[in-house]
């Protein structure tokens, strides 16, 4: 009776430690994966390994076993069989980037072109944060949510994240000549979140906790060409760079962030 009491106890444990393993110390045929996936084009793509689903590379790696998986069709079925149900509470860096404008854009504007402002958004961001070996968590209309954890985006997880924000402003004409295809919006928090497959019937890999909602709310703080770091982020990076105080929709205490452009240069570590 001791030994059957303690079996689902050691059933659930050992999913996360599997999870724990994979998030922080990484699985090297996934980072093998990462890394050769984000050259082939081709949208959507398994969140966790960067297959492409569609495209002439999706329709050949999808005989090799990546395909969309039937448990979480967000990702294909070699990572699925990875990853167990459940997750881990790791500590990852989250990036959120909101258009800024875009409900007047929406309003005034040709549907198809406003359309085709957001396909290229979307296009650049993925490009953009891959390249950093960000998770890609959601596109959802105006806004990118991504995050990087130390077993998918390498020991400098955080520092990553920064970069990719810089980058990312780059990418659609922020910088010295300031002539932005678009105005962006960036800001970047870390913390201890929940990483993991979550849902019932339609599950999705995601990362969810207060050091998500904190970044979703700052990024509500950020002008276009503006990237907000949380304070405690990398401020190994921060140098000189201004300081500002914002007050957060839903809580009591304000918090320390440091604004940062495109133009930025990081202190060297």
């Amino acid at each position: 009776m001791i030994v059957s009491n303690f079996e689902p106890v050691a059933a659930a444990v050992a999913p996360k430690r599997r999870w724990d393993k994979v998030l922080t110390e990484g699985h090297a045929p996934l980072v093998r994966a990462r890394r050769v996936f984000r050259y082939l084009p081709s949208a959507p793509r398994c969140k966790v390994c960067n297959n492409p689903f569609g495209g002439p590379a999706g329709r050949v790696l999808a005989a090799a076993g990546f395909s969309p998986s039937r448990k979480n069709p967000n990702l294909c079925s070699r990572c699925c069989d990875v990853l167990p149900p459940g997750g881990a509470e790791v500590d990852i860096a989250v990036l959120f980037a909101d258009i800024r404008g875009s409900t007047a854009l929406g309003r005034h504007g040709a549907a198809a072109d406003f359309a085709g402002l957001l396909n290229r958004f979307y296009t650049t961001a993925t490009r953009t944060l891959l390249r950093h070996d960000a998770v890609l968590d959601k596109l959802i209309g105006d806004e990118v949510m991504a995050f990087f954890v130390r077993g998918i985006s390498g020991p400098q997880y955080r520092r990553r994240a920064v970069l990719a924000g810089m980058e990312l402003l780059r990418a659609v004409g922020y910088g010295e000549d300031e002539k932005p295809w678009l105005q962006l919006g960036v800001a970047v928090n870390a913390g201890v979140a929940y990483v993991g497959n979550v849902g019932g019937a339609v599950v999705d890999f995601t990362a969810l906790g207060d050091p998500v909602n904190v970044s979703a709310r700052m990024q509500q703080h950020a002008a276009g060409g503006d990237l907000l770091v949380a304070s405690g982020v990398a401020d190994e990076m921060m140098g000189a760079a201004p300081r500002r105080r914002l007050d957060l929709r839903g809580y009591d205490r304000p918090i320390e962030a440091y604004a940062l452009n495109a133009c930025s240069r990081p202190a060297s570590v």
